[in-house]
């Protein structure tokens, strides 16, 4: 009698743990997805050190960003970049960038060019989550970045 008492015991306690210790690991596991960031999440202070190399940008007046100052609806802001700087073949844009300040990757475009294109204009639509700045970003042939950004507010956000 007492050995077959002891077996239930052993059974009950092995079937309270085997309930406990998975919901438990699933809790953890749940803690470490929620705060794990995506392939490719990426800060804006992140994309700008990439991008450049860490040698930054300077502001300049000789890009037109064209952006809506209210965007109905995040999913779908046009973005117009208009740079005022020649095509020639030792003297051109290289590429744009089109970044934002606040979605999870900040990396919304990247455009190479070269003289063949003879202007150095993009356009696009892009995700914006929130309210926030979106920054154009220049690379010249010689090496240099510039750069200018627009605030944009979002009435409903395009990143879920």
């Amino acid at each position: 009698m007492e050995r077959r008492k002891f077996i239930q015991g052993i059974f009950a306690t092995s079937a309270v743990v085997a309930m406990a210790v998975p919901s438990t690991l699933l809790a953890e596991e749940a803690k470490k997805e929620a705060t794990k960031k995506g392939p490719n999440d990426m800060s804006f202070e992140e994309a700008l050190k990439t991008i450049t190399n860490g040698k930054g940008a300077k502001e300049s007046d000789k890009i037109e960003l064209k952006v809506p100052e209210i965007a109905e609806n995040g999913a779908v802001v046009p973005v117009k970049v208009n740079v005022d700087h020649p095509m020639e073949e030792k003297n051109y844009v290289k590429a744009i960038h089109v970044l934002n300040k606040g979605n999870g990757n900040a990396r919304c475009a990247d455009v190479m060019l070269t003289p063949a294109n003879g202007k150095g204009y993009f356009a696009t639509r892009v995700k914006l989550s929130k309210t926030q700045e979106v920054v154009a970003l220049v690379e010249l042939s010689d090496g240099t970045f510039i750069q200018t950004a627009k605030s944009v507010k979002v009435t409903i956000g395009g990143c879920g």
